[in-house]
């Protein structure tokens, strides 16, 4: 028999803790959290000590108010110097280097080779030669319209006026002529092109838009050279065979005014300035100093032999004319004086000053 099981007894109290298990397994990285926010940007350090000073450098080349002549004998370009009348560079172009002009607004001096059919780019900050341009057959002279930047190549065995953009230095276009071009002048109010037309006694008149012919001119004998006054509307031609100036205006096309000067005129140019022509008589070893106000010769001045371009600074009222004795005759238009003769190299040409 078994006894009765009798109520369980109170709890008694709670043993010793007993000794830590080991510790388990580290559990897997969780994901790391986003970036917190960049904090304030400290304040600047102190300033370095300054560098040592370097070495100077060149000097400014200063171009403006020089002359660039074309001697077709050695195939040069000499600079002179408008403020000391020296020649201070050299510069080797094409063959039989015969024109010359220079266009303020970019500071670049084009060069018309005769035998080479090409026009020589000169940078004249440089003086060195950045381009050469085929033009059409005999180039004689080049003009610059400083307004369009378009350079005029008359291409006297070619028949042709060659019309070059100056930012490209490519060919643009090319005019043909209704004969041989001595020369190409430009009113650049009116944009008209003005060519003297070997053998007919005649400009014709080109439209610098369109590049079409306007009109045709009848004038002396032999006309071999042209010069445009914008400001005044007139456009000047020395008559080669027949001893005189052409006078046109340029508003209705026709001659004007016959002026005398001396034997030969080869070349003119005139002064914007003091509204004054400059003829250079081949023949008579003189320029002729025409006052356009009354189409009167009011001086002539005796240069060098064969007088044959004309070239003016009109900032310093300053006329350069070359000679084929090798020399450039160095003119004050205020006094119509040469006041200076300048040896270049064989058989200078064309001149032109780069204005300031």
């Amino acid at each position: 028999m078994v006894a009765d099981i009798g109520p369980a007894g109170p709890a008694g109290p709670q043993g010793a803790t007993g000794a830590t298990g080991a510790t388990g397994a580290q559990g897997p990285k969780g994901d790391v959290g986003a970036t917190g926010a960049t904090g304030a940007t400290g304040a600047t350090g102190p300033q370095g000590p300054q560098g040592p000073v370097g070495p100077p450098g060149p000097p400014a080349v200063t171009q403006a108010g020089n002359a660039y002549v074309a001697n077709a004998g050695t195939n040069t370009v000499s600079v002179i110097d408008g403020n000391t009348q020296q020649v201070i560079n050299t510069i080797a172009v094409g063959t039989l280097p015969v024109g010359v002009a220079a266009n303020a607004n970019t500071g670049y001096v084009y060069v018309v080779n005769r035998s080479d059919n090409t026009v020589s780019v000169i940078n004249a900050a440089t003086g060195a030669v950045v381009a050469t341009i085929p033009v059409g057959t005999g180039p004689r002279s080049v003009t610059v319209n400083p307004l369009s930047n378009k350079i005029y190549v008359a291409n006297r065995d070619g028949n042709s006026v060659s019309v070059i953009d100056g930012n490209t230095n490519t060919v643009l276009a090319t005019i043909p002529t209704t004969g041989a071009p001595y020369n190409v002048s430009v009113d650049t109010v009116k944009n008209l092109l003005y060519v003297p037309i070997a053998g007919t006694n005649s400009v014709n008149v080109y439209d610098g838009n369109t590049n079409a012919l306007v009109s045709t001119i009848p004038v002396g004998t032999d006309p071999r050279d042209s010069s445009t006054n914008s400001a005044t509307g007139l456009t000047y031609v020395p008559n080669y065979g027949s001893g005189n100036v052409s006078v046109i205006d340029d508003a209705t096309g026709t001659v004007v005014s016959t002026i005398p000067v001396g034997n030969a005129p080869a070349a003119v140019q005139v002064n914007p300035k003091t509204n004054l022509i400059y003829v250079a008589n081949r023949s008579d070893n003189t320029v002729s100093v025409i006052n356009a106000n009354t189409n009167a010769v009011l001086a002539t001045i005796p240069v060098g032999t064969n007088p044959q371009g004309v070239g003016i600074d009109s900032v310093k009222n300053l006329i350069y004319i070359t000679n084929a004795d090798g020399t450039v005759s160095i003119i004050n238009g205020a006094t119509n004086s040469v006041v200076g003769t300048v040896p270049v190299q064989d058989n200078p040409q064309g001149v032109d000053v780069l204005p300031a």
